[in-house]
């Protein structure tokens, strides 16, 4: 396993959505789906276990949280992305000096900017590293699209309209599970119960995620709410059977196959993964454990339409489709959130939930940008029109009555502060 170990501020960071406000609670989410499978008393003992010491904030580190892990290796020539030299740079020192403040202002470990094939700046915080490994939290989805496409260039996965009942077997029969298609794991139109607050330990929301078997609970037991493909809800069992359908398509191991298809084919370091129990199912939807670099070498991959050092990684178009939003929220596509139109505030839910939502106090300055996006406001900004990258990762950032985080002020920032530039401007705000 890797060394390197970022800390969890709370067990609520470990479960990434599960424990979060109760936005869907009242609504289909007070449901209790316990009974229908049974398991050993030591894996039952084990998830009592996990969810006690979730409830209590007992579990403080990403060992502690993470309690089996799985190696994810990566490349074995890493070399950092090559960098500018100073009087090289396209964007202003004033630029970068603001943003890096922000990202230092609110609770960040790394923070890096990429344009034009090389580093503009990189600032690591506290006593994060290059090297050190982030709690990826939902930066985990983005990866489990590239892991998709990846498998369908391989030609393990026929396309994103393949049924994913092809390979949950479990699922043939079933009227409505037979129409759960691949993309539907990407997209979050599975039609699976909406995440939400549960404080019940037999509740299906907390025995899919934190049991020791929470693969075959969300194959035989968690409720299908909605048609498949007819509606958005976010929930992370969605994400998490992207690790079933990847080591049934492929016969490989989830964690050997992202470390060997994804991150050694872009020149990434390893890292882990979160395991539900020894040798058992890896958890896709989060809890990866990888330096920060990783996702800007992934941003970029789709930057360049899944082409790497010349390399063809993904089909052609395939990025194309994983930028492309849904009917049911013009913001998400397949694990990425998009520009879309201008809102002040939005968020991982649903649009018309009255969930909680991120602030974003002014348009996106390229209705091209795209983004990854998870808990913690962890983000990966992606703007093709200016050749551009923009990684923050951390913690949650404070918030006040006065104070909170600011969705569009880094890629605005940075935009805004380009000097030097190949290109007529940047695009103008939708």
């Amino acid at each position: 396993m890797t060394s390197n170990r970022a800390t969890l501020v709370s067990v609520f960071i470990l479960a990434a959505m599960t424990f979060q406000p109760a936005w869907a609670q009242g609504q289909k989410a007070d449901q209790v789906f316990a009974g229908k499978l049974t398991f050993a008393p030591d894996e039952e003992a084990h998830y009592m276990k996990r969810f006690e010491e979730g409830r209590t904030g007992l579990r403080n580190t990403a060992d502690e949280a993470y309690d089996i892990q799985e190696e994810i290796e990566g490349a074995a020539d890493w070399t950092p992305l090559p960098a500018v030299v100073p009087d090289g740079r396209t964007i202003s020192d004033s630029a970068l000096r603001d943003a890096i403040k922000y990202a230092a202002d609110n609770n960040s470990n790394a923070f890096i900017v990429w344009r034009d094939g090389k580093v503009e700046t990189e600032a690591y915080f506290g006593d994060h590293t290059r090297s050190s490994s982030v709690i990826s939290r939902s930066l985990a989805k983005p990866v489990t699209a590239v892991a998709i496409g990846r498998a369908i260039m391989l030609g393990k996965i026929k396309s994103l309209d393949q049924p994913a009942a092809d390979f949950v077997t479990e699922w043939k029969g079933d009227p409505v599970r037979e129409k759960i298609l691949v993309r539907h794991l990407l997209d979050m139109r599975t039609g699976f119960l909406p995440q939400a607050m549960a404080p019940d330990p037999s509740d299906i929301l907390n025995r899919a995620y934190l049991h020791p078997r929470h693969d075959e609970i969300i194959i035989k037991e968690y409720p299908v709410v909605d048609e498949p493909g007819t509606r958005y809800e976010y929930n992370n069992a969605t994400s998490e059977m992207v690790a079933v359908l990847i080591e049934r398509a492929t016969g490989r191991r989830y964690a050997e196959f992202v470390g060997t298809e994804v991150w050694q084919k872009i020149g990434a370091m390893g890292g882990t993964v979160w395991l539900n129990r020894e040798g058992g199912m890896a958890h896709s939807g989060c809890c990866m454990m990888v330096p920060a670099e990783n996702f800007l070498r992934l941003a970029i991959l789709t930057l360049h339409d899944g082409v790497w050092d010349g390399t063809r990684l993904l089909p052609e178009g395939y990025v194309a489709e994983m930028k492309t939003a849904t009917a049911e929220n013009p913001w998400y596509g397949l694990g990425l959130y998009v520009a879309g139109q201008y809102t002040a505030r939005r968020g991982a839910a649903n649009p018309d939930r009255p969930a909680p939502k991120t602030l974003h106090s002014e348009p996106y300055l390229a209705e091209d940008l795209y983004l990854f996006d998870g808990n913690a406001n962890q983000v990966v900004y992606v703007i093709p029109s200016q050749d551009l990258v923009i990684l923050r990762t951390g913690n949650n950032p404070p918030r006040s009555k006065d104070k909170e985080w600011d969705n569009s002020y880094l890629p605005n920032t940075i935009m805004r502060g380009i000097v030097k530039d190949k290109r007529t401007s940047a695009p103008q705000p939708r």
